[in-house]
């Protein structure tokens, strides 16, 4: 009787990891969703930025998503009565959008950051300049990646 127990143990227990291997690779896609939506409003407080004042530099394509250069520039005197309090950059495509947030003061001379981004694939980077009077400006461009990035 021992046996028999120890067979059907076994076997329900090699049945239920084979269907948890096979359903786990059907969950773990619906974790994957990008929140930069969520992330722009959660930084903008719900506020719509304006366009302009934001701009980015990267390049129109990318033969690498693993390392894709971005410098984000905001125009602003950066002085104590006007200046940048932040910039978030997001990534539309990516399975998680947040890329970055820059903070910044007037003593800090320009509101100006380099850095090097990670892609999954084509997509928009979208970047929000939060000012000190509550304002908020924004600019994007589209990045066509051809190989590599963090989902290839």
């Amino acid at each position: 009787m021992t046996l028999l127990s120890n067979r059907r143990q076994a076997m329900a227990l090699g049945a239920g990891a084979v269907a948890a291997a096979f359903l786990g690779q059907s969950i773990v896609p619906a974790f994957a969703t990008n929140n930069s939506d969520e992330l722009i409003k959660k930084f903008t407080g719900g506020k719509t930025p304006a366009a302009g004042r934001v701009k980015l530099d990267l390049p129109e394509i990318a033969e690498n998503g693993n390392t894709v250069p971005m410098t984000v520039l905001v125009e602003s005197p950066m002085t104590e009565q006007s200046y940048v309090a932040a910039v978030l950059i997001v990534a539309d495509g990516n399975p998680n959008g947040g890329i970055a947030t820059f903070h910044f003061s007037p003593a800090s001379g320009a509101a100006e950051a380099n850095t090097r981004i990670r892609l999954a694939a084509t997509q928009n980077i979208i970047a929000v300049a939060k000012m000190n009077d509550g304002s908020f400006f924004t600019a994007s461009k589209q990045v066509k990646v051809t190989i590599g990035g963090c989902g290839g």
